[in-house]
């Protein structure tokens, strides 16, 4: 069996870099990934698939063109296909990512935040 538990934490310590999501596992067509975010993203939006982002520590706010979303450790959200959004964290954020493989981080925003192919960690 090649089966293992995956361990957050540990994973976490295999990167610094904010806002640049890191693959963690695949079920099915989806992919886990993890993000340590700190200060704003871009607004974009995912026309084809929605997005789930739960908070493993920290805080964070999900900006919609019509209010924010606040999201506390051990809360969840699933984010619209088409929804414009902005994740936003005063402070250091670790979250985990949960979308179709193939989903490029910054939606139909592009610039210098997108991560085309994230790694495997």
């Amino acid at each position: 069996m090649n089966v293992k538990a995956i361990n957050f934490e540990e994973k976490f310590t295999k990167f610094d870099e904010q806002w640049s999501p890191r693959i963690i596992a695949q079920m099915n067509d989806c992919h886990f990934k993890l993000v340590k975010a700190q200060g704003e993203f871009v607004w974009h939006k995912h026309d084809e698939t929605d997005e789930v982002f739960i908070v493993l520590d920290g805080k964070m706010g999900i900006a919609f063109r019509d209010g924010t979303v606040f999201l506390n450790k051990g809360e969840m959200v699933v984010v619209p296909k088409g929804a414009e959004h902005k994740p936003i964290a005063d402070k250091e954020c670790k979250l985990l990512v949960i979308e179709p493989a193939g989903t490029v981080n910054t939606g139909d925003a592009g610039g210098d935040m997108t991560v085309d192919v994230p790694s495997w960690i």
